[in-house]
């Protein structure tokens, strides 16, 4: 997609889950919220209400799209209620699942390490194309994501993940390749994906 074609999309990542407190590695493991997340959720929805309005963009006027798995899905519904919209009404697409982790789901990075300690290091020298025993590489996520960003032709909230946080923001955000893979991305705040460029609120 060429810079500056993308439509703007507002970006959550889901709430904060256990397994996000313990550092553990998440990719497709369906784990869901807890009280910290739906806490999170709760103040992205009222952030995005703000950003809607100063953009004079109507709630029910937009796409709503999110990752299938439990933890997107819920904090879709909070977000959806803090906009004063019923709390169905998003288009679940499996694009937007996490990345997976393989054999490595459930540990933490310093068990990987000891339990893999040739291929965390491949990892950690290219992250961007390495790909978990069992797993998916965030070059393989972009491919997987290129038809959906394709078909965006209008303003968005999209809830979703990290991985996919940072996929776009070197697919749309002119971030590079090297740099995306150790993005901050946070919970409880919304990503602005707005012509060639992102923004944290």
């Amino acid at each position: 997609m060429r810079a500056g074609t993308s439509p703007r999309l507002y970006f959550l990542r889901h709430g904060e889950t256990d397994w996000n407190a313990e550092g553990r590695l998440q990719g497709r493991q369906d784990i869901p919220l807890n009280a910290l997340g739906r806490a999170q959720a709760v103040r992205a929805g009222q952030t995005l209400k703000k950003l809607l309005a100063s953009a004079g963009h109507a709630p029910d006027a937009l796409s709503f799209q999110c990752s299938p798995m439990a933890r997107t899905r819920d904090t879709l519904e909070i977000a959806r209620r803090e906009l004063g919209l019923p709390a169905q009404g998003g288009v679940f697409d499996d694009r937007l699942v996490e990345f997976t982790f393989g054999r490595w789901e459930g540990l933490t990075w310093p068990e990987v390490c000891v339990r893999d300690p040739e291929l965390a290091r491949a990892r950690q020298a290219d992250k961007w194309n390495f790909k978990p025993p069992g797993g998916e590489s965030y070059a393989e996520l972009t491919q997987r994501l290129a038809p959906w960003l394709a078909e965006q032709d209008r303003p968005s909230v999209i809830v979703s993940h990290g991985g996919v946080a940072r996929a776009l923001m070197a697919m749309i955000g002119n971030l590079s390749e090297q740099r995306a893979p150790t993005a901050d991305i946070w919970q409880g705040r919304v990503l602005v994906f707005s012509g060639n460029r992102f923004d944290w609120i």
